[in-house]
């Protein structure tokens, strides 16, 4: 059977180090790090760095398997890459629309994941639901899953420099302490 439909990798960049970013869309600590990216990449140099997101839905965060799928859905659209930045960056801009306060109460407990979806379409402009509903995208969510439990990823976000996990990076650190770190 051949695939009808095809993930984008989340990666942007082509050097020879490998930064590897494992998010989840509606944490907040994940949402400082993403919106640094872009500036990383100028700063360091897209010929220098390879930046590769890998989505890590967390329990916790109660909407999240929801949202990641819908992250993972837009990267099967046209100009999937970009499709899936846009869905992680809406998010991070309307963080309490995808959340629940202290992540059990408030006004998110009457949402259903068709609200979620919905919410997302409209922030971004894609049509979202007919991917999302793609029984086979389950195959690309299992593989960023298995791939943090195979790297000891426990929590989000969590940095990786060529393969190795760094416990020091954190989402609040200028972006010039990441490039100190990646050797630019």
């Amino acid at each position: 059977m051949t695939q009808s439909w095809h993930a984008a990798p989340l990666t942007w960049g082509h050097g020879p180090r490998v930064f590897e970013a494992f998010l989840e869309p509606t944490c907040p600590f994940s949402v400082k790090a993403l919106v640094k990216f872009d500036g990383l990449l100028a700063l360091v140099g897209e010929d220098r760095i390879t930046l590769k997101i890998r989505l890590h839905s967390q329990p916790w965060h109660l909407f999240s398997g929801v949202v990641t799928r819908t992250v993972l859905a837009a990267s099967t659209l046209p100009n999937g890459r970009e499709a899936a930045k846009s869905v992680l960056l809406a998010v991070a801009a309307h963080r309490e629309e995808f959340e629940f306060t202290r992540h059990a109460s408030g006004p998110n407990m009457n949402a259903t994941p068709a609200d979620i979806i919905a919410r997302i379409e409209g922030y971004t402009g894609l049509a979202l639901a007919d991917a999302f509903a793609n029984p086979e995208l389950d195959r690309e969510l299992k593989w960023h899953c298995k791939y943090a439990r195979q790297n000891g990823i426990h929590v989000s976000p969590t940095f990786m420099i060529d393969g190795l996990v760094h416990p020091d990076i954190s989402s609040g650190d200028p972006i010039e302490t990441w490039a100190a770190k990646l050797g630019a």
